[in-house]
């Protein structure tokens, strides 16, 4: 195929789909999506169920000369989940700061409202694999060089083999 679209490489929907989206949510809640995707490492699993990011409000500067002020960052939270969070504030402002790489947030507004969350995934409970099924997949990955590509790998041949039922 011969033409602009011949040197192209594939991309990965998910990166497409941030890139249009980033610079939306920036104008408008003046957020990354990077910081809503992140939300379950930043808070952990047990807050993210209940609460997300809403927007990051920064303070107005009359001059381009006045000092830096942090922003602060409003959440969403459903119910009891609030007195967690409220609990855990100077905590999560770090975590955010660390995420954002700069001390971008200085105070934590929450907002009590229902948070629209995904079906959680339950993970499946997989059967243990028999010692002949683990020799295959060592065996099939065994000449990949990088450790972290064939731990990857054989993770995925496990959980491959183990949602299948033993043969008889």
């Amino acid at each position: 195929m011969a033409g602009k679209w011949a040197d192209r490489n594939p991309v990965a929907i998910s990166d497409l789909a941030t890139a249009l989206l980033d610079p939306v949510m920036r104008k408008r809640a003046g957020i990354s999506i990077g910081l809503v995707q992140s939300w379950d490492e930043i808070v952990g699993p047990r807050l993210a169920r209940q609460s997300r990011p809403e927007k990051i409000q920064w303070p107005r500067r009359a001059h381009e000369d006045d000092p830096f002020e942090p922003a602060t960052l409003v959440i969403a939270c459903e119910g009891a989940a609030a007195l967690y969070l409220q609990h855990e504030t100077g905590e999560i402002i770090g975590r955010v700061n660390a995420f954002l790489g700069f001390a971008a947030i200085g105070r934590i507004r929450i907002v009590q409202k229902p948070v629209a969350s995904g079906a959680t995934k339950v993970k499946p409970v997989l059967r243990p694999l028999s010692p002949d099924e683990k020799s295959k997949i060592a065996g099939a990955v065994g000449k990949i060089e990088d450790e972290g590509l064939r731990a990857s790998l054989e993770r995925l041949g496990a959980t491959v083999l183990a949602n299948r039922k033993p043969k008889a």
